[in-house]
């Protein structure tokens, strides 16, 4: 029995392993892709390329701009793995102007400094609280400032005129506790952090409130507590199609690599100009792209991949992206045919709009694609797409 066992787990393992049945040419993926795209109506566009040799095996209105929709999330994400680097890590700090004194008094206020970290959690207010007491505080005679200047105070996207958006999933800010759905949520981390500080014996005598913080030249850092890894949240953002950790990523880059200003138009601009300079210019209106304002052609999506595949990152990029048949926002596609375990890629869907776009790996190699398809029935234009990436992964040189 154990032999027999053993048997199916190898046949299974090997099949697993084996290239998809009844391969495709170049030409027979094409013609699939093209019969099915047809039905999608005018409004749509399609080009897939052989990584591995720069071959175009399909190509259909590959040059006109479409609305992206979650699809403008790759743009953000490629370019915080570009810029931060898989290992950079935002952080939340505390800092205070005064010196610490022998009995563990600070004579005046502290300041909890936000950065950006989308994923700050009041458990994490109360482990910063226990390191600063760890480090020697006891008592703070003035009060603990909220400073949430690092990004700008508008909580929304341009689809709302920068107000909050309930299909974001949270508001927007630099310094926020469990995504922000609090009225002054840069205020109440500071309260809850107050709160923290008091519960491991810090005794705090002042107010809480939003301040400006001091200087970096007059700052003394008395704990810090940093996000997960850019790689991470880079995951974490295109797996389940987070349009929260979108806006705030595109924030944060318009805060470290556009002239310090933590906004989304300046974070758009940061985007343009890492991925422009190889062929690659979206429009970029938002992070998360809700707006339909954005724009993106199938060709640059396709290029995306293909620069994002020479890169360093390419591993951490490509581990970002949602398994068909397996997880995210594609878990319950495609199962059950070749494209299943063997393509990951991005959904992109609003009122009007369904797109489907990512890289598979297919016994002629890798091949990028992107079904940019606007104004379809969503549902309707997820079948035709799921058969067009089937074929796809069907494709052998």
């Amino acid at each position: 029995m154990r032999r027999i066992t053993g048997g199916i787990i190898a046949l299974v393992a090997a099949l697993a392993a084996a290239p998809p049945a009844s391969a495709l040419d170049a030409d027979q993926v094409r013609s699939r892709v093209v019969r099915a795209l047809a039905q999608a109506g005018p409004a749509t566009g399609a080009y897939a390329v052989d990584l591995d040799d720069g071959r175009t095996i399909v190509a259909v209105r590959e040059g006109t701009p479409r609305i992206p929709a979650s699809v403008e999330k790759l743009f953000v994400t490629s370019t915080a793995l570009l810029r931060w680097g898989p290992e950079h890590e935002l952080t939340t700090r505390v800092v205070s102007t005064s010196e610490l004194g022998p009995d563990g008094t600070l004579p005046g206020d502290v300041w909890l400094v936000g950065g950006g970290d989308p994923t700050l959690t009041d458990a994490k207010l109360a482990e910063l609280a226990a390191n600063v007491r760890a480090n020697g505080v006891r008592r703070i005679e003035g009060g603990v400032r909220a400073d949430d200047l690092h990004f700008d105070r508008r909580r929304g996207t341009p689809r709302t005129g920068f107000a909050p958006d309930g299909d974001l999933g949270g508001r927007l800010g630099a310094l926020l506790v469990a995504r922000g759905f609090q009225p002054d949520p840069a205020g109440h981390a500071a309260r809850r952090f107050a709160r923290h500080l008091r519960a491991r014996g810090v005794q705090v005598r002042g107010r809480t409130g939003t301040r400006r913080g001091p200087g970096e030249e007059l700052q003394s850092e008395l704990a810090m507590m940093p996000s997960p890894p850019i790689a991470d949240l880079v995951r974490a953002t295109n797996v389940p199609s987070d349009n929260f950790l979108a806006e705030m990523l595109l924030k944060g880059l318009g805060a470290d690599y556009g002239g310090g200003r933590g906004t989304t138009g300046a974070g758009a601009r940061v985007v343009l100009n890492t991925l422009g300079t190889h062929g690659i210019t979206p429009r970029v209106v938002d992070g998360s792209g809700l707006s339909r304002a954005n724009r993106t052609t199938p060709r640059a999506v396709v290029r995306l991949f293909d620069h994002m595949e020479g890169q360093e990152v390419a591993g951490v990029w490509r581990q970002s992206l949602a398994v068909a048949g397996r997880s995210g926002t594609i878990r319950d596609r495609m199962r059950g045919t070749p494209a299943a375990g063997r393509c990951r890629g991005k959904t992109g869907t609003i009122d009007g709009v369904s797109n489907l776009v990512g890289i598979c790996d297919t016994a002629g190699g890798r091949v990028a694609f992107a079904w940019l398809m606007n104004r379809v029935e969503p549902s309707g234009a997820r079948r035709l797409q799921d058969r067009m990436t089937a074929a796809v992964a069907r494709y052998s040189d």
